[in-house]
């Protein structure tokens, strides 16, 4: 039996100020339709009545979901690999840019197939990845990666990690206060936390609405604007520090948002609302498609 979430308020801040944002489809598994609900008091969306932790699991079944899958079909899946490979060492650079530090210990979490992990290691970390899916730790096992069940988080010991990543994570996670509160007491004392997420306030949010891929509900519990997060860190007590934009995102999304909308692959035209939504993020990271916030534990 499936067992859903129905929210009365707020899952982030507990505000009662909910109402109804818009209706998505569940284009990647199951073609079913989502209300997405939205807080008037800390701007956060969520996916109401989700799938619980132990029902959402059938959602993620798809060789499309190339996270966990690494499947190569499709002009788009190929693009998504080939920046994949650009990213990773910008996230290298992130990390080592904001801990201050060439080497340090740290802890990726819904670490999918182990590349970042792997990246990490490379470049002289002690670096440790947990991934929920039993499917993506057999790939990383194959490439000889060694992840753990995202079940050991809560085994792991206070104040020892100089950084923690959730590349495209937190949005996943049901039990989001119980991480977050977790995460706090393992960073070091001066620890970086990083966090990349979607952001529904950018420009190609705007401009496919319902279509939107990075909605991608239920998988996507929740949907975050900046001053959300934000207001996430402070209830956390996590000393916000500053966000850095995800350029290549807003291309990726757009492709997927045009084909969701028109059942078309649109090149040219997702390339171009990815462009304009980049144009319009200029100067400013908080309007990008994606947004990577840093946190520190103070």
């Amino acid at each position: 039996m499936h067992s859903i979430i129905h929210y009365t308020s707020c899952p982030l801040c507990n505000s009662g100020k909910i109402h109804k944002a818009l209706t998505a489809k569940d284009h990647t598994v199951s073609g079913e339709l989502f209300d997405i609900w939205e807080c008037d008091d800390c701007g956060a969306r969520f996916t109401q009545d989700v799938p619980d932790a132990d029902s959402i699991g059938r959602y993620y079944q798809s060789e499309n979901y190339i996270s966990h899958s690494n499947t190569k079909r499709g002009l788009i899946n190929k693009v998504y690999h080939q920046v994949r490979k650009i990213t990773l060492d910008q996230k290298k650079k992130l990390v080592q840019k904001v801990t201050r530090r060439e080497k340090g210990k740290l802890l990726d979490i819904g670490a999918g197939t182990g590349l970042f992990v792997e990246t990490m290691r490379k470049a002289g970390w002690d670096a440790t990845g947990l991934e929920p899916d039993a499917t993506a730790r057999a790939k990383a096992k194959e490439m000889n990666i060694a992840l753990d069940d995202t079940a050991a988080l809560f085994q792991l010991q206070g104040g020892q990690f100089d950084a923690i990543t959730m590349w495209h994570v937190l949005e996943h996670v049901h039990a989001i206060h119980d991480y977050l509160q977790h995460i706090r007491t393992i960073l070091k004392h001066g620890g970086m936390l990083l966090i990349a997420v979607p952001n529904y306030t950018s420009a190609d949010a705007k401009a496919y609405g319902e279509y939107w891929a990075a909605y991608d509900v239920p998988r996507h519990l929740y949907h975050f604007s900046p001053g959300s997060m934000q207001a996430l860190f402070k209830k956390h007590r996590m000393h916000f520090i500053g966000t850095y934009p995800q350029w290549f995102d807003s291309y990726y999304v757009s492709l997927l948002s045009e084909r969701y909308k028109t059942g078309k692959l649109g090149v040219i035209k997702g390339s171009l609302n990815g462009l304009r939504s980049n144009i319009a993020a200029r100067g400013a990271a908080t309007r990008c498609s994606s947004v990577i916030y840093v946190a520190e534990r103070s």
